[in-house]
């Protein structure tokens, strides 16, 4: 099996991380893998985007034109590459950041979640991108919500792991709302 994503927000949204998360978690589950993230010049509040490819084969190129899932954490990201999404294919929007009301595409499954709502709910506003990795999983079971979780220990620099509690609350309050 092979599944391509392609994940895009402003820079401080996880964006990143919330790519090598998945990665870590395929890679843990005995996959191949491909990430290739991309950002602004900016700090904070620039573009940030990147493609995770998981496949039980080999993996060619991680560049991805047409991404059969895509997630979009904001406005722009979605204006930009929703006309992207390939035909059949899903797109997990930020609901609390993007409007779809001008949504004039019906051959693509649109997933939206209140995904800032949802962390700040659990306390912590930074939390957007594993809401979205939780879904993610949920949704295409490339890989198991377990694993995501489990792959924390992976992604986040030791000094963070006090933090992996808080993460994994995130991971499934998104993928509930999946289910």
């Amino acid at each position: 099996m092979r599944y391509d994503l392609f994940i895009s927000g402003f820079g401080g949204q996880g964006v990143l991380l919330a790519g090598n998360l998945l990665s870590y978690a395929a890679i843990r589950e005995g996959k191949n893998v491909s990430f290739f993230p991309a950002y602004g010049v900016e700090k904070r509040g620039g573009a940030a985007m990147c493609t995770v490819i998981i496949a039980d084969g080999e993996v060619g190129s991680p560049v991805v034109g047409n991404p059969s899932v895509s997630v979009l954490l904001n406005q722009l990201s979605f204006d930009k590459y929703f006309p992207k999404v390939a035909t059949g294919g899903v797109c997990i929007v930020n609901s609390s950041l993007v409007d779809t009301t001008a949504l004039t595409r019906n051959d693509v499954e649109l997933l939206a979640i209140p995904m800032n709502e949802i962390a700040n709910g659990l306390g912590d506003p930074r939390m957007v991108n594993m809401v979205a990795a939780g879904a993610y999983a949920a949704k295409t079971g490339a890989i198991a919500v377990t694993t995501l979780e489990q792959a924390l220990k992976d992604a986040l620099p030791e000094r963070n792991h006090r933090f992996i509690p808080a993460n994994v609350k995130a991971i499934e309050a998104g993928a509930a709302r999946v289910s």
